[in-house]
């Protein structure tokens, strides 16, 4: 009964900080990492790398429950969320952001110096972004931001440099998750309006939000035809990149707030695809020339 127990808590705890949502990050930054190294970096610094990108993500999406806990109670879309159903107690995910973000720390400064003394400036990203609904409809671009913090980071772990390439990806990363953060907040407008929140569908309604999406996803996409001149990568990752064309444009046709599951499906399980497109069109690109 104790290990059942034991299970139950973590799988609880997984659903809480919506580990499986980690294949929105982790893709590029993944990407960024291979193309740094020009193929495949040591195994410790590959496994300090994602330490630090598991730790980061899921202490900044612990507090994001914890933060948002009164809210996600009152919204009827999101009551059923772990804390204010009382299936995880709210200090649990406080206990467990203060955890991640010690790990991601601790994997910052086994990796190199400049990392180490960045992490300070991604643990500040992290927690900013909860509160910022609070008081700027801009909070769909610091997601973007924050979450851009991933390919810059992991380049930096392997060149310990800035350079052109990790910052066209952070604007890719930027733009891409702000305009499906975009697309899923249109569920909230009437509950953002009547609470005092503040995001672009509660500023401009839905019919602007949803252009504001577009048109940030449509720089996305040129972005990434940008990265195929300014890299070494070929054909198969512009094919990949074509591919994710046809997908966002498929995301955009099937918007409906009305209902629930296509809205998940548009915002979140698309964009899973695409970004693992990407990343497996990148990696047969960069293995496949460097053989």
């Amino acid at each position: 009964m104790g290990f059942r127990r034991l299970t139950d808590k973590i799988r609880l705890y997984g659903e809480l900080v919506m580990f499986s949502h980690t294949l929105f990050s982790l893709p590029f930054a993944l990407m960024a990492m291979f193309l740094a190294a020009d193929g495949l970096p040591s195994g410790r610094l590959i496994f300090y790398i994602l330490l630090a990108l598991f730790a980061g993500r899921n202490g900044a999406n612990a507090l994001n429950r914890y933060v948002d806990a009164a809210y996600d109670g009152m919204n009827p879309r999101t009551a059923g969320r772990h804390i204010p159903a009382g299936k995880v107690k709210r200090n649990e995910a406080l206990y467990i952001t203060l955890i991640c973000y010690a790990i991601f720390v601790f994997a910052a400064y086994k990796i190199n110096t400049i990392c180490f003394l960045l992490s300070p400036v991604a643990l500040a990203l992290f927690t900013a972004y909860s509160y910022t609904k609070r008081f700027t409809w801009l909070c769909h671009v610091i997601l973007g931001v924050t979450c851009a913090g991933a390919p810059v980071g992991a380049w930096l772990a392997v060149r310990g440099q800035f350079e052109l390439v990790p910052l066209v990806f952070a604007a890719v990363v930027t733009l891409w998750v702000s305009g499906f953060d975009i697309i899923y907040g249109t569920q909230d407008i009437a509950f953002d309006r009547e609470t005092g929140l503040f995001s672009i569908p509660a500023r401009f309604g839905f019919k602007g939000a949803i252009w504001i999406a577009r048109c940030f996803h449509l720089i996305m996409w040129i972005l990434l035809i940008a990265l195929y001149f300014i890299t070494n990568l070929g054909m198969i990752y512009l094919c990949g990149v074509l591919i994710s064309g046809g997908l966002l444009i498929l995301e955009h046709y099937l918007v409906d707030p009305a209902h629930r599951a296509k809205m998940n499906f548009a915002s979140y399980h698309i964009n899973q695809i695409i970004s693992m497109l990407l990343l497996i069109a990148t990696t047969l690109d960069v293995f496949l020339l460097k053989a």
